[in-house]
Protein backbone atom coordinates (compact mmCIF):
# COMPACT_ATOMS: atom_id res chain seq x y z
CA UNK A 1 0.00 0.00 0.00
CA UNK A 2 1.88 3.26 -1.46
CA UNK A 3 0.01 6.31 0.60
CA UNK A 4 1.66 9.24 0.67
CA UNK A 5 2.01 11.19 3.57
CA UNK A 6 0.91 14.39 3.34
CA UNK A 7 1.08 15.70 6.95
CA UNK A 8 5.04 14.70 6.76
CA UNK A 9 6.27 18.42 5.98
CA UNK A 10 3.98 19.78 8.74
CA UNK A 11 6.21 21.10 11.85
CA UNK A 12 5.21 22.24 15.22
CA UNK A 13 5.99 25.49 15.99
CA UNK A 14 5.75 26.93 19.08
CA UNK A 15 2.83 29.22 20.37
CA UNK A 16 3.87 32.44 21.74
CA UNK A 17 3.04 32.52 25.44
CA UNK A 18 3.83 35.83 26.59
CA UNK A 19 1.22 37.50 28.95
CA UNK A 20 0.55 40.20 26.44
CA UNK A 21 -0.62 37.69 23.87
CA UNK A 22 -2.47 35.46 25.91
CA UNK A 23 -3.90 38.52 27.70
CA UNK A 24 -4.62 39.89 23.89
CA UNK A 25 -6.26 35.73 23.12
CA UNK A 26 -8.53 35.75 26.25
CA UNK A 27 -9.56 39.07 25.74
CA UNK A 28 -11.15 37.98 22.06
CA UNK A 29 -12.25 34.43 23.59
CA UNK A 30 -14.42 36.63 26.07
CA UNK A 31 -15.81 39.09 23.41
CA UNK A 32 -17.14 35.56 21.52
CA UNK A 33 -18.34 34.51 24.49
CA UNK A 34 -16.02 32.10 25.43
CA UNK A 35 -15.50 32.51 29.72
CA UNK A 36 -12.96 31.06 31.89
CA UNK A 37 -14.20 28.38 33.96
CA UNK A 38 -11.71 27.23 36.35
CA UNK A 39 -13.22 27.51 40.00
CA UNK A 40 -12.54 30.69 42.10
CA UNK A 41 -11.86 29.45 45.17
CA UNK A 42 -11.61 25.55 46.41
CA UNK A 43 -15.42 24.36 47.12
CA UNK A 44 -16.69 23.22 50.07
CA UNK A 45 -14.78 23.91 53.76
CA UNK A 46 -12.10 26.32 55.05
CA UNK A 47 -9.61 23.75 56.31
CA UNK A 48 -9.43 23.49 60.34
CA UNK A 49 -5.66 24.63 61.56
CA UNK A 50 -5.66 21.33 63.66
CA UNK A 51 -5.04 19.07 60.57
CA UNK A 52 -2.49 16.84 61.97
CA UNK A 53 -4.25 13.63 63.66
CA UNK A 54 -2.58 11.26 66.27
CA UNK A 55 -3.67 8.19 67.32
CA UNK A 56 -1.99 7.10 70.18
CA UNK A 57 -2.15 4.07 71.72
CA UNK A 58 -2.32 4.38 75.71
CA UNK A 59 -3.72 1.80 78.54
CA UNK A 60 -7.10 1.60 79.01
CA UNK A 61 -7.11 3.66 82.25
CA UNK A 62 -5.47 6.21 80.63
CA UNK A 63 -7.47 6.38 78.08
CA UNK A 64 -10.65 6.79 80.45
CA UNK A 65 -8.95 9.08 82.29
CA UNK A 66 -8.20 11.72 79.26
CA UNK A 67 -11.76 11.22 77.87
CA UNK A 68 -13.02 11.59 81.82
CA UNK A 69 -11.07 15.34 82.23
CA UNK A 70 -12.06 16.11 78.68
CA UNK A 71 -15.90 15.82 79.29
CA UNK A 72 -15.48 17.26 82.80
CA UNK A 73 -13.78 20.56 81.33
CA UNK A 74 -15.86 21.05 78.49
CA UNK A 75 -13.65 20.76 75.75
CA UNK A 76 -12.04 17.85 73.07
CA UNK A 77 -9.73 15.47 73.94
CA UNK A 78 -7.27 17.06 70.71
CA UNK A 79 -7.38 20.45 72.81
CA UNK A 80 -6.93 18.97 76.55
CA UNK A 81 -3.46 17.16 74.90
CA UNK A 82 -2.69 20.74 73.74
CA UNK A 83 -3.27 22.21 76.93
CA UNK A 84 -0.90 19.16 78.80
CA UNK A 85 1.43 20.13 75.97
CA UNK A 86 1.51 23.55 76.20
CA UNK A 87 2.03 23.13 80.19
CA UNK A 88 4.71 20.56 79.45
CA UNK A 89 6.67 23.14 76.62
CA UNK A 90 6.36 25.73 79.31
CA UNK A 91 7.59 23.78 82.43
CA UNK A 92 10.73 22.48 80.58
Amino acid sequence: MSVSNRLAGLTARPKNTSPVEVRKVDDVGEARGFVDRTPRKKPGRKPSPRTHQLHPKVFPEVGEAIAAEAERLGITQGQLIEQMWEHYEATR
